[in-house]
């Protein structure tokens, strides 16, 4: 099978909401994500706009607060949106487990893609936890 994404999970002493208000804050990103954007910055009512080496791109974040999920997507092809998808499902016992699946690119390896998701993963945790 030809793989196409990357998913891992953590677990997190936090509840799903909180993880979720968290993430429904995209300037926040470099904190947690710092592969993927150095700055996001939030642009009047067209969504949000990401620096990455000094090169610019839009980001639509998707929130469902009643699922708790959040995506953040850009435009990777003509028309085509991919991005990052996250979900926070409440722990058995209390807390929660945060699901994010992140596309695997072309000329990446995809264990590269697996320890920066991991690392992304456990700055979350860490970061949701001292809030």
């Amino acid at each position: 099978m030809d793989r196409r994404t990357e998913a891992q999970s953590i677990e997190s002493e936090v509840d799903p909401e909180a993880v979720v208000a968290l993430l429904a804050q995209p300037s926040r990103i470099p904190e947690w994500a710092p592969a993927f954007a150095d700055v996001v910055i939030e642009e009047d009512r067209s969504g949000w706009r990401a620096i990455k080496d000094g090169r610019e791109f839009k980001l639509r974040v998707v929130v469902n607060r009643d699922a708790r999920t959040v995506d953040y997507l850009r435009e990777v092809a003509p028309g085509r949106e991919g991005g990052a998808y996250v979900r926070a499902v409440p722990r058995p016992g209390g807390g929660s487990v945060v699901i994010m699946t992140l596309p695997l690119l072309a000329g990446v390896d995809p264990a590269d893609t697996s320890a920066t998701l991991r690392d992304e993963l456990n700055a979350l945790a860490r970061l949701t936890e001292g809030s």
